[in-house]
């Protein structure tokens, strides 16, 4: 039975005889026999006699078994396949996608678990670190307060001594206000390295470099310490061998350690005992740079091979006050460390029980430009004699009664004219109503009511007068800190200076700016 295909297309028919079939005009087919016997037989139009050709020659080339699995091929309908019986021909590769997928989706799971821990935990150090920001600035925020608040009423039990001492004539009194005022410069002093190590501890204390001369330096510590060697009848020998005089560096710091170690060497050291300080210059491979060597040498007490260890610890002391007899807070030793390892500098000890004890101090300091010091030589050069203060007018703006009192007596002991405000609006008032030229210069406190000092400055550098708007202003604060005097320069002022007062700073601060 053969089966047809009209329309172009081929038809296959079984057969006897191997032949091709064309169809005639009339609907039938024409069959042509092949050369060989088979069991297929191919039809097509009879307008496809090219195909029919093609056919023929393909058919004469093919052996019977490629016509046989072509039959098949196309005569059977293909079998569905479905995912079980494609898993069963294809095991080890299906648990192989089963595995990967698992593990991707673990790796999935994972990465989002991860991603949430990590979110948690970023949370949660943000959280620290804020906590952290905010319990510092409220410690920051103490030390000032508490500078501020504890040198107010230091500066009035000192200024008052002052005063007290000028009216004495007995002996006994004397004396007795002698012991008040080293009780208070004591008590100072122990505030001021409590408030020192507590700023250390915070990060807060940074460096101030400016331009020293070595000579001068030097001069300023050894002429603090005289005095007491004296009373002590110790002799005090200063041996400074530098040449580069003028350096850069920061010399409150310097002088802080310096004064530590030899006020401790003249503390420790008895009656009729010696204190020394070498200073020299080294050789330094740092170009534009010296190196200075100080040495501290006394034979007082000494101390134990066993406390040396424990030396630069705080509150770390070998005697107390009590079996000592000497008074301090432990803290000095821990300053000095802190302060050298600040600067970049070294310190080395050596000490004996009954013998005594040596510092070395060693820094290296930038060689100053010489416009530093001509300009500072010009300066001094420049300076008038304290008699030109007299008559000069100051305006003293000051809210606590007590220190505005110490203040006036200061200054107009100096010959000057003082007129006081009590806040800073009054203080910005009195220059608004006052012509240009009414004042020479402004005492201003910073902590004061209704306006501080900062923005009662900033107010003034805003007058339209010119000569209003450029009057030297200077801080006269018990905000004593680095960061209080880099605030006073920032609002406008022109110098700074800490209470309790030092008379000699103010007219040095007075010269320099009255000209």
């Amino acid at each position: 039975m053969a089966k047809a295909v009209r329309n172009n297309q081929v038809a296959c028919m079984a057969a006897n005889p191997m032949e091709l079939a064309q169809f005639s005009d009339d609907g039938g087919l024409h069959s042509v026999l092949l050369t060989k016997t088979a069991k297929s037989v191919f039809a097509v139009g009879r307008e496809n006699t090219v195909l029919l050709s093609i056919l023929n020659k393909t058919l004469k080339k093919m052996p019977p078994s490629m016509l046989t699995g072509a039959w098949a091929m196309y005569n059977s309908a293909p079998k569905k396949v479905t995912v079980v019986d494609f898993i069963r021909a294809h095991m080890l590769l299906a648990v192989l996608v089963l595995l990967v997928v698992a593990t991707v989706l673990v790796l999935l799971m994972h990465a989002r678990m991860s991603e949430a821990k990590a979110k948690e935990l970023n949370r949660r150090l943000e959280e620290a670190v804020e906590s952290a920001r905010q319990a510092d600035m409220a410690k920051t925020n103490f030390l000032f307060n508490m500078s501020h608040d504890i040198r107010t009423p230091m500066n009035a039990l000192l200024g008052y001594s002052q005063l007290i001492k000028e009216g004495l004539t007995e002996p006994k009194l004397l004396d007795y206000q002698q012991k008040m005022e080293q009780s208070g410069n004591l008590l100072l002093m122990i505030i001021n390295n409590v408030l020192d190590m507590a700023r250390i501890e915070s990060g807060k204390m940074e460096l101030d470099e400016n331009y020293v001369n070595a000579e001068h330096f030097f001069d300023e510590i050894k002429s603090v310490f005289e005095v007491e060697a004296e009373k002590k009848n110790i002799s005090f020998v200063f041996d400074i061998n530098i040449r580069q005089k003028h350096l850069m560096c920061d010399s409150t710091k310097i002088k802080e350690v310096f004064s530590n170690l030899i006020g401790n060497a003249l503390k420790y050291t008895l009656q009729g005992g010696r204190v020394e300080v070498h200073s020299n210059e080294l050789p330094c491979s740092r170009e534009g740079y010296t190196r200075v060597r100080t040495d501290f040498i006394d034979n007082g007490i000494g101390m134990s091979k066993e406390y040396l260890p424990k030396l630069f610890d705080s509150f770390s002391r070998e005697r107390n006050t009590t079996s000592s007899k000497v008074a301090g807070t432990g803290l000095g030793m821990a300053i000095v460390k802190h302060l050298v390892d600040l600067l970049g500098g070294t310190i080395e000890v050596e000490s004996a029980l009954g013998k005594g004890t040596k510092f070395s101090v060693t820094f290296e300091h930038r060689l100053a430009d010489p416009a530093y010091y001509e300009k500072t030589k010009q300066k001094k050069l420049a300076k008038k004699d304290k008699q030109a203060l007299k008559g000069k007018h100051i305006l003293l703006a000051e809210d606590n009664d007590l220190n505005a009192e110490i203040a006036l007596y200061i200054l107009r002991g100096m010959g000057l004219v003082v007129e006081r405000v009590e806040d800073g609006v009054q203080c910005v008032s009195r220059m608004e109503q006052q012509p240009a030229g009414a004042y020479d210069l402004i005492f201003m406190d910073v902590q004061m009511p209704h306006m501080d000092g900062y923005k009662a400055t900033q107010a003034i550098r805003r007058f339209a007068d010119k000569q209003k708007a450029s009057i030297p202003i200077v801080a006269m604060t018990a905000n004593a800190f680095e960061e209080d005097k880099k605030n006073a320069f920032d609002a406008g002022m022109n110098g700074h200076i800490a209470k309790p007062i030092d008379v000699a700073k103010v007219e040095q601060t007075l010269l320099e700016l009255l000209k």
